[in-house]
């Protein structure tokens, strides 16, 4: 997401938090529909329930911890049709409570509400499903487009093999957001013409998994095509909240989120390490806001006393 870091004076731009929040649900639209496609109504049944959940555990979070009510802003929303595309279509029901339940009261309420999450909501109660619930997290739904119905995991745990043009279209299993590489590169073209994020980050995020992935001798286009690498670089490492201010911060945040993604991938009793690397660099944005701080206009650079 898009944040200008500039000296004063300021001007009062008509963007709100609403405005931002409708355009991220309306660039998941594509991806919502995909996956309805793939996986059948199953799949839009679980992206109503989380929807209709986190908005309900917002509501009653606000009035119970005597807040603002910030349901209508969207942002409870956009948590529930994430995490639900982050989750396969065979998900049971009473399973995602469990992750609306992380995201929206732990992960974004008792830090303070919007705003004030240290990590990505989403992205972090996918990671407590998954351990929590790992046979039933990565999921085993038929895809609609395969013949006879084939089910199969992600590419990944080697659950099947898919050329690049199956990948690239969805016709693969496993999470229902992450199949139809179409949809998400529609999302990706929508936020950007509406500049809610600038490519910063899915382009160093992404270059930096293809770069290592050649350097390991890896299937490059297997790699940036499985998994969820591309709709975690679109719509999760670009949350405004978890990513660093400065361009040279993300650039470096980026860059982070690519490399750990692939050494997980590689070496750790993982098939899918994006989740994990998205959070990680989510800790880490503090300190590197901190490193790449601008210098206030006006100020004059100290100078290091040469010791004698």
């Amino acid at each position: 997401m898009r944040l200008t870091v500039s000296s004063s004076p300021h001007l009062h731009a008509a963007t709100s938090t609403s405005r931002i929040m409708g355009d991220v649900l309306i660039s998941l639209a594509p991806s919502v529909l995909a996956a309805s496609y793939f996986f059948g109504l199953r799949a839009f049944l679980v992206v109503v329930f989380c929807t209709a959940l986190c908005i309900g555990l917002e509501a009653l979070s606000c009035l119970v911890m005597k807040r603002k009510n910030t349901v209508f802003d969207g942002s409870a929303a956009v948590t529930g049709v994430l995490l639900a595309l982050t989750l396969p279509a065979d998900i049971p029901l009473h399973y995602t409570i469990v992750g609306c339940v992380t995201a929206i009261v732990v992960v974004k309420q008792m830090f303070g509400g919007l705003g004030c999450n240290f990590v990505n909501p989403a992205l972090t109660a996918r990671i407590v499903m998954l351990v929590s619930f790992p046979a039933a997290t990565v999921g085993n739904a038929p895809n609609l487009a395969l013949p006879d119905g084939v089910t199969g995991a992600t590419p990944l745990s080697g659950g099947e093999v898919a050329s690049l043009l199956d990948l690239f279209l969805g016709r693969v299993g496993g999470a229902m957001g992450e199949g139809c590489k179409i949809a998400i590169l529609l999302g990706l073209v929508y936020l950007l013409v509406r500049r809610v994020i600038t490519p910063v980050i899915p382009l160093v995020m992404v270059g930096t998994v293809a770069l290592f992935s050649l350097l390991v001798g890896e299937n490059v286009g297997f790699q940036l095509l499985s998994g969820g690498l591309l709709f975690a670089a679109v719509f999760m490492a670009t949350d405004y909240v978890t990513t660093p201010i400065t361009l040279k911060g993300q650039a470096l945040y980026a860059l982070g989120c690519g490399l750990i993604t692939v050494l997980i991938r590689l070496y750790a009793n993982l098939p899918e390490g994006v989740s994990y690397a998205v959070v990680l660099m989510n800790i880490v944005t503090p300190l590197i806001d901190r490193a790449f701080r601008p210098r206030p206009y006006g100020t004059v650079k100290r100078k290091r006393r040469k010791k004698k």
